[in-house]
């Protein structure tokens, strides 16, 4: 495998602070390393480094002869005075990349909605983060670097671009903070930590079970953190079913780390406390339209949020998520219809905005203003300092100015200061955006104890499967559904449906994955208009018909379940009938996947 990029001891320091020091590492051709460390810390220097835009302080960065290298910067360097097609397409007209399938999948992946001919002036943020990312798809390079390329793309967006990068031959270097999109393309992550710069093979779940079993060897002192790092793991292990396809954990040792690990959270014990906290009514939305200008974002939509339902909603971008919020928050009032707030709730809103912080104020201060000691549900008793240290604010940064705090710890500290004025209703927009991957644990972790009612808004798929149980979507109907396979399942129905058809079901993308692996050719399969193809059809629409019943079932069996959490006598029913109905499509879906072997 050749060589493309190597760094000899290098050294970069900015002032007093080394961010790299005496580091030596490689890049071969083909190879997709995600780089993740907390804020500040030199992920970006690293890159700049790499690529010659910063020269080191000492030691020394050689490059293939003529290494052609794409890099896509947190701030793209479009010209406002170009169009789109001039600044992406250079200029080529439609039927020029519309006739070669690789650049006509990226532009109308990331340019859908964008006319050509727009100035790039006028784009928004979002927009000029997708062109850019276009610009550099389009070109020809050995090696991609990429700095937060998922910033600004949604859940779709982000799931095209991990197989896309998967599946190009170019070598690639990505700092994200995604940790969904290390585990899809990444077969290598680097740890930049205090100058130094660690390496592990696979992506973020195999990063997490190395970086366990290191600090299990070195019985490092710092409880706490490997707490959390232990924490993580277990939920790797046990999360997401989707993850059984990730890398394998072949570590004994490493087992021993989880043993006496729970779950993340008791989700029946959290509702409990939520329903004390909260009553029964929390939010209930009723026959509500929903306009943002001229555009109908809802119609005649209802939904009914309990006390401890934990939501995640997804949608395009544009789709009306944030809009969603404001509903819910009662800032942006509906054309028709009504929402209710329950009257014990108390409602707090992490919008994206930053501009609510005093930019003079100190942080410390400003947080004993709000609360000097808090209590967690255990009892335990934290200072506000110490809620400060648990969000990364230690030494000089507690008397800090606020103003002079990068984007990423002013999230933080935003985020900190709603917790403290412990709300039980929280509507979080965007909560992962700037935030480091070891702030995100943080987080997560102060979340599987808090009990409220939590809405997240979120293009971070690891974060929402994380932290929600349950996934809705505004799919451009008019309506907030329900998805009982989350994230997957809004991937299938967003698959574009083909000419004279209709979008394949979840059973029906399975079922055809399964014909192509096991059938050799199609001698086995039913003739067209034949009795066996009529059969086929004919099973397949019954079954179809009784897993939407089970799926309608089952979200009534979890809204009486959230209503029954202090019966448990009623709860231990419901939960068998759950499993019954789980165990019915189990067996109905085995039953799809035989019929649809005889189709074509």
């Amino acid at each position: 495998m050749a060589n493309l990029l190597n760094l000899e001891h290098v050294s970069k320091a900015y002032g007093i602070r080394p961010l790299l020091d005496d580091v030596s590492l490689g890049i071969n051709a083909g190879e997709r390393i995600g780089i993740v460390g907390r804020n500040g810390d030199g992920k970006t220097t690293l890159l700049q480094v790499m690529t010659g835009l910063e020269e080191p302080d000492s030691g020394r960065v050689s490059r293939q002869r003529g290494l052609l290298v794409g890099f896509l910067h947190q701030g793209d360097q479009l010209i406002d005075s170009h169009s789109v097609r001039e600044a992406v397409l250079g200029g080529r007209s439609d039927h020029e990349w519309a006739g070669v399938p690789v650049l006509r999948e990226i532009v109308e992946q990331l340019l859908a909605g964008i006319d050509l001919d727009r100035s790039v002036m006028g784009l928004s943020g979002g927009e000029r983060r997708r062109c850019a990312l276009a610009e550099l798809l389009l070109g020809d390079h050995d090696l991609i670097v990429l700095d937060e390329p998922t910033n600004h793309l949604d859940v779709e967006a982000v799931a095209w671009l991990a197989s896309h990068l998967a599946q190009r031959a170019s070598a690639l270097v990505v700092v994200t903070h995604d940790r969904w999109f290390l585990d899809a393309v990444c077969q290598f992550t680097w740890e930049v930590h205090d100058g130094q710069v660690d390496a592990y093979e696979g992506g973020y779940a195999a990063f997490v079970l190395a970086k366990a079993e290191r600090s299990r060897q070195a019985a490092a002192s710092e409880v706490r953190r490997q707490n959390l790092v232990r924490k993580e793991l277990a939920w790797l292990r046990r999360g997401a079913p989707a993850r059984t396809s990730k890398p394998k954990f072949r570590i004994d040792a490493a087992n021993q780390l989880i043993e006496d690990v729970p779950p993340p959270r008791d989700r029946f014990e959290l509702q409990k406390f939520a329903t004390q906290r909260l009553g029964k009514d929390v939010i209930d939305v009723e026959d509500v339209d929903l306009f943002r200008g001229e555009r109908q974002l809802l119609s005649h939509a209802t939904w009914r949020i309990g006390p401890g339902d934990r939501i995640g909603i997804v949608g395009v971008n544009g789709a009306g998520k944030t809009s969603v919020l404001s509903l819910l928050d009662g800032t942006l009032p509906p054309a028709v219809g009504k929402v209710r707030h329950g009257r014990t709730i108390a409602l707090q809103h992490l919008t994206q905005q930053l501009d609510d912080l005093d930019p003079e104020a100190r942080v410390l201060p400003t947080v004993e203003s709000i609360k000097r000691v808090t209590k967690t549900t255990d009892g335990q008793e934290l200072s506000a300092t110490s809620m400060l240290e648990r969000f990364g604010f230690t030494g000089d940064k507690l008397v800090t100015r606020i103003g002079d705090l990068s984007g990423g710890e002013r999230r933080r500290f935003q985020l900190l200061r709603l917790l403290l004025t412990e709300p039980n209703v929280l509507l979080l927009d965007e909560p992962t955006n700037d935030l480091d991957i070891e702030t995100l644990n943080v987080l997560e972790d102060f979340l599987d104890a808090w009990p409220g009612t939590l809405i997240v808004v979120s293009h971070d798929r690891y974060f929402l499967e994380r932290v929600t149980d349950s996934v809705w979507a505004l799919l451009g109907d008019g309506q907030i559904s329900m998805l009982p396979r989350g994230v997957d399942e809004y991937l299938e129905r967003r698959l574009p449906i083909p000419v004279g058809g209709s979008a394949p079901s979840a059973p029906q993308a399975e079922a055809s994955r399964a014909s192509a692996e096991t059938s050799p050719s199609s001698s086995s399969k039913a003739k067209a208009g034949s009795a066996e193809e009529r059969a086929a059809k004919k099973v397949i629409a019954r079954i179809d018909k009784q897993l939407e019943r089970i799926a309608e079932q089952q979200q009534k069996l979890e809204l009486a379940m959230a209503e029954a959490v202090n019966d448990y006598t009623r709860l231990a029913e419901l939960s068998a009938e759950l499993d019954k109905l789980s165990a019915e499509k189990d067996e109905l879906e085995m039953e799809w996947l035989e019929a649809a072997e005889a189709l074509e």
